[in-house]
């Protein structure tokens, strides 16, 4: 059974991931694998406060971390997050299934 906790963590994530303009964040740091916020935006062509809204999200939620190099945050995928939250996604997919066909 999940627990309330657990529960509010994969609600966090899943909306975190939910939304395109996230993904496209995401594919574009993966890309790049550290990069700062200023190409970030830049190269989106995304306002700075988006971009920056956005980005809080994906920290907020543990998919991404943050180094300070000087007067740059530099961003970088949490990739064992990210596996994590895909294999857990996979594991509720073959579980449910599982229940469907032994219900028919």
């Amino acid at each position: 059974m999940i627990s309330s906790a657990e529960l509010e963590t994969s609600t966090e994530v899943l909306r975190a991931l939910a939304h395109p303009l996230r993904m496209k964040i995401l594919e574009f740091i993966d890309r790049n694998e550290m990069i700062n916020v200023n190409r970030i935006y830049s190269s989106l062509q995304l306002e700075q406060s988006i971009t920056s809204q956005h980005l809080r999200i994906l920290r907020h939620a543990g998919l991404v971390e943050t180094e300070r190099r000087g007067k740059f945050i530099h961003y970088r995928l949490r990739y064992k997050k990210l596996k994590n939250t895909i294999s857990a996604i996979r594991d509720f997919q073959s579980k449910s299934q599982n229940s469907k066909a032994s219900r028919n």
